[in-house]
């Protein structure tokens, strides 16, 4: 019997309230690392009804204007009307920021990791059969990451004139033997003007936004449930209508529900703290994996202990696909990677300010843009432990 299952995912544009305060810390850490590239930042977001508030750990020789990053990055998201319930001119911003501890910073300069913790990384090749490329990314959480950046885009484009900056999506994928085979339901939420037709911002939705991105998979069809805006009005969004905290999509950042995650927030931190370059690292490792054949499913897993420069653990989860053991894997993996979080940040050039676009729509999938931890430049060392088959052959 052919097994089948469903698999979810959701995304967020860029208005979503979580989503700022990703945006507002990888803002700053960009504008820090501009001029400082050596900076210790970890930068911490709440935003609420006509409020931004900035803390946390920021360790630099230069200055930025913090506040303008604030104001600036607001305003382009799209919260440029008071009439949207929260603006980038009227709101209260309030920086509480301190210097990193002096223990954590004697660890990190003996190149030792900045935190202790426990990072994730995956790659899959589940979508290879179909006609859109999804970037050995988890079908769900690539398809939903790309109609949330979708939404956002027709908005910016003046094509949803009654669409605000907030937005949720939600799609769900049939799988047969672990292969994506339809789309059983597609969730949109847009957050509009209160005066706006529902009915032609959904007609508007479907042609401008759902169409185009799910029509080219091939998985959606008559059978697929879409649902715009199911509870009707949604006139009020962003911090207006709920607080914002960074780290709180960190779900939506990674995998979906296809893999777990070491559970801590990636924006706003510099890469000496290994929650982003470690779970960086790993995706790079897992991509790479699969991209040599050795796997068709791989999930890494990197254990960190603060001030040390080796991982505590390398670990390897093949899901039954691996062309060899894990634990073979695991090794050479630890034998053709540096996974330090100074080996990282080296080979994957991470003190660059490259990180404002990864807090919208996924750090990882994004065949749009030149992440160096999405590189499959591994895969030719990686090809020469493929087994032998018969005749010498791999």
């Amino acid at each position: 019997m052919p097994r089948r299952s469903i698999q979810t995912a959701e995304s967020v544009t860029a208005g979503h309230a979580d989503k700022i305060c990703d945006l507002i810390a990888d803002a700053v850490l960009d504008a820090i690392l501009e001029r400082d590239r050596f900076a210790r930042v970890s930068c911490e977001v709440l935003v609420t009804t006509g409020m931004v508030v900035v803390t946390g750990q920021i360790t630099t020789k230069c200055y930025v204007d913090i506040t303008r990053v604030v104001r600036e990055t607001i305003r382009d998201v799209g919260y440029n009307d008071p009439v949207t319930g929260f603006d980038h001119n009227s709101c209260s911003v309030v920086v509480m920021l301190e210097e990193q501890s002096e223990d954590v910073s004697l660890g990190v300069d003996r190149k030792g990791a900045g935190d202790q913790g426990v990072c994730v990384g995956y790659a899959t090749d589940e979508g290879r059969r179909l006609p859109v490329d999804t970037d050995y990314m988890p079908v769900p959480a690539f398809l939903a990451n790309r109609l949330a950046e979708r939404l956002s885009k027709m908005r910016r484009a003046g094509k949803l004139p009654d669409v605000y900056p907030d937005g949720k999506v939600q799609v769900s994928v049939a799988y047969r033997d672990g292969r994506p085979t339809a789309l059983t339901h597609v969730v949109v939420s847009a957050h509009h003007h209160a005066e706006a037709d529902l009915a032609k911002l959904r007609r508007d939705v479907k042609r401008l936004v759902i169409k185009p991105v799910l029509g080219p998979t091939g998985l959606l069809d008559k059978e697929t449930e879409v649902m715009i805006n199911p509870v009707g009005a949604f006139s009020e969004g962003g911090p207006r209508a709920d607080a914002g905290l960074t780290g709180r999509k960190i779900t939506v950042d990674c995998y979906g529900t296809a893999c777990g995650h070491g559970g801590s927030a990636f924006s706003g931190k510099d890469p000496t703290k290994p929650d982003r370059s470690g779970s960086y690292g790993a995706r790079w490792v897992a991509k790479n994996v699969v991209a040599a054949g050795l796997a068709a499913r791989c999930a890494v897993e990197i254990a960190y202990v603060i001030g040390h420069a080796r991982p505590l653990s390398v670990s390897v989860d093949t899901f039954g696909t691996g062309k060899l053991p894990d634990h073979k894997l695991a090794a050479i993996i630890t034998g053709e990677f540096d996974l330090s979080p100074a080996g990282i940040i080296e080979s994957l050039d991470l003190r660059r300010p490259v990180y404002r676009p990864t807090a919208t729509y996924g750090h990882f999938g994004r065949p749009d843009l030149d992440f160096t931890w999405e590189r499959t430049d591994r895969v030719d060392l990686l090809k020469r432990h493929l087994p032998r088959r018969k005749g010498g052959k791999r």
